[in-house]
């Protein structure tokens, strides 16, 4: 069935009242789970929007993909692929184990430090005493760390114990 023969006309040469040339009918986006209506803008338009149409193009290339792969072809360059990314595996893993040192250097930042120190003007009460070592005094309430271990800390806990106390009761009172 051909166009009407009055849509062909001019605005001009048209009944008042008739209504302009026609219009494609609405169609249903051709990609599944969208199936929403829509009117085409151009003629062989399957899809209602630009994310529908490169949704569509993804779909259609992982398909392609995947019936090369059923192919023998297809499964021979995979397993060369597979072949290849395992011997990079292997390779990366033995030179990591050469590289590898026994026990890595800790590093600590100057910023490690900053909340945990005593700020001045409670230094400023504390008599200097020959007892009394300025760590154990900056570092009386210093959590140990994840990764250390009970004798990092054990150094300063038993020659300064008692004075260690009592900095916490001037800090405190």
């Amino acid at each position: 069935m051909g166009p009407d023969e009055d849509s062909t006309l001019t605005a001009e040469d048209r009944e008042p009242g008739q209504p302009p040339g026609r219009r494609p009918r609405t169609r249903c986006c051709l990609l599944k789970g969208c199936e929403r209506r829509f009117c085409p803008q151009r003629a062989g338009q399957r899809y209602c929007s630009d994310e529908c149409r490169r949704a569509a193009r993804r779909w259609s290339r992982w398909k392609a993909q995947q019936n090369y792969r059923a192919t023998a072809a297809g499964k021979e360059r995979r397993n060369r692929q597979s072949r290849r990314y395992r011997e990079r595996v292997r390779n990366r893993q033995a030179a990591a184990a050469e590289e590898t040192v026994p026990e890595a250097a800790r590093v600590i930042t100057h910023h490690f430090f900053r909340l945990l120190l005593r700020p001045a003007w409670m230094l400023r009460g504390i008599r200097p005493a020959a007892a009394l070592a300025p760590p154990a005094v900056l570092f009386a309430r210093v959590p140990a760390r994840h990764g250390t271990s009970l004798a990092t800390r054990a150094a300063l806990a038993p020659s300064y114990a008692a004075a260690v106390e009592d900095v916490r009761n001037t800090a405190r009172g």
